[in-house]
């Protein structure tokens, strides 16, 4: 009878076990997911890659520094899975013209509106005077350790500022001024103590740090060793900050975070030799989106050697252009004009939605739900390419679609 039981329990083990992998959910294929390492980081590399992870995911709250000005409490909430944010995550910013200098506006709050605040303190209202109010979605973040890495010299290469080849497009870098923590690199190419901006909808940022540090002080409102200046709302005039030592955050977690974006695997293809989805290729070739969106680039040296010295292929030139009335918003940065937008890297845009909630949202604010929409609204230097994709037959229109969807 024990071994009768004992052979009955065994069955009914194996049936709940079947039963129960039957109701859970399988992995998605490497494919499809966006928050996964460079796979080849040596093993130390890959520690400190799970270290800035963890950071990464990190919430903050008032007794860590959150504040007391800040939009969100963590750098993952705004990127989810290390993809597109959503309208609910996007970033205000502002500013003016004053004459034909841009005001950003600093010693009224500016150029990032931080619309919450920890409890007792008032949160930031945009101000009056200001002319041009812009949302910015967060972008994915995967990839851009080999955007960090290519040479100044290469986007330079592929700026035409006088269109000279007569095409209608003329790209331009955005000149940045360093902050004081910035460390010049080889393949940087200084003009008049300004650098190429590559991150950022209007490439306002010169490297990861740059963009990083920016993020912790306005985003959430944590100092850091490379800045130690809290925010506060100068239209109460009145400063509390907080009781958080500070840097909130030191130098090694700013660093380990940096890493960890750094190192993030390129977006991956999905149905890349699917017919459509390659007669949708030469149709986007054809219409010159390649104009703006150059399909390879190449990396320099790089202290990560899977990132050193690599082609790859991000669908930018990381150059300004203009894309008419559609798309100004009547603010900029750096040296950009209110029309121009960097040219925004195509790769993952197929696993957007997925990081969205399901529902797409396309262009730096979300303001077109499909990829159609987001074609249509492209004037300026994308004008051209705009005509020739409203002159292709719904078949040729739901091919190009298609390529999209496969980056």
């Amino acid at each position: 009878m024990n071994k009768q039981r004992s052979f009955l329990i065994a069955v009914s083990l194996i049936f709940l076990w079947i039963g129960c992998q039957s109701l859970l959910p399988t992995a998605p294929e490497a494919e499809d997911v966006l928050a996964e390492p460079i796979p080849e980081l040596t093993p130390q590399q890959l520690e400190n890659h799970l270290i800035g992870d963890e950071e990464f995911g990190r919430i903050f709250g008032e007794r860590s520094g959150l504040g007391p000005l800040f939009v969100s409490n963590a750098c993952e909430s705004c990127h989810i899975g290390d993809g597109k944010g959503h309208p609910l995550t996007t970033l205000t910013r502002f500013g003016r013209y004053l004459g034909a200098a841009w005001d950003p506006m600093r010693e009224q709050g500016g150029p990032q509106l931080q619309h919450r605040a920890i409890s007792g303190y008032d949160p930031e209202t945009i101000p009056s005077e200001a002319t041009g109010v812009t949302r910015l979605m967060p972008p994915a973040i995967t990839g851009l350790g080999y955007l960090e890495a290519v040479q100044d010299e290469l986007i330079l290469a592929l700026a035409d500022p006088e269109d000279a080849d007569g095409d209608g497009i003329s790209g331009v870098p955005n000149w940045i001024s360093p902050p004081d923590y910035f460390v010049e690199r080889p393949h940087h190419l200084p003009s008049n103590g300004q650098y190429i901006g590559r991150f950022g909808k209007k490439a306002g940022a010169i490297d990861l740090l740059h963009q990083i540090v920016t993020a912790y002080k306005e985003d959430m409102g944590i100092t850091t060793d490379f800045d130690m200046e809290e925010n506060y709302n100068v239209q109460t005039g009145v400063f509390t900050g907080d009781d958080v030592e500070d840097p909130e955050a030191n130098a090694s977690v700013v660093r380990n975070v940096v890493f960890y974006v750094k190192t993030l695997k390129i977006p991956p293809r999905r149905n890349k030799n699917d017919p459509d989805v390659l007669e949708g290729e030469q149709l986007f070739r054809r219409i010159n989106c390649v104009g703006c969106h150059v399909p390879t680039l190449l990396t320099g040296k790089s202290d990560v050697a899977a990132i050193s010295e690599s082609a790859f292929h991000p669908y930018t030139d990381l150059l300004l252009h203009d894309m008419g009335p559609e798309l100004d918003d009547g603010y900029t940065e750096g040296t950009a004009r209110t029309s121009e937008w960097r040219t925004a890297p195509l790769w993952g845009i197929g696993l957007a939605e997925d990081s969205q909630g399901g529902e797409a949202f396309y262009l730096h604010d979300g303001r077109a739900r499909t990829l159609e929409q987001a074609i249509q609204l492209h004037g300026g230097e994308a004008a051209d390419s705009r005509a020739g994709f409203t002159s292709l037959s719904a078949k040729e229109k739901e091919q190009l679609i298609s390529f999209l969807k496969s980056l």
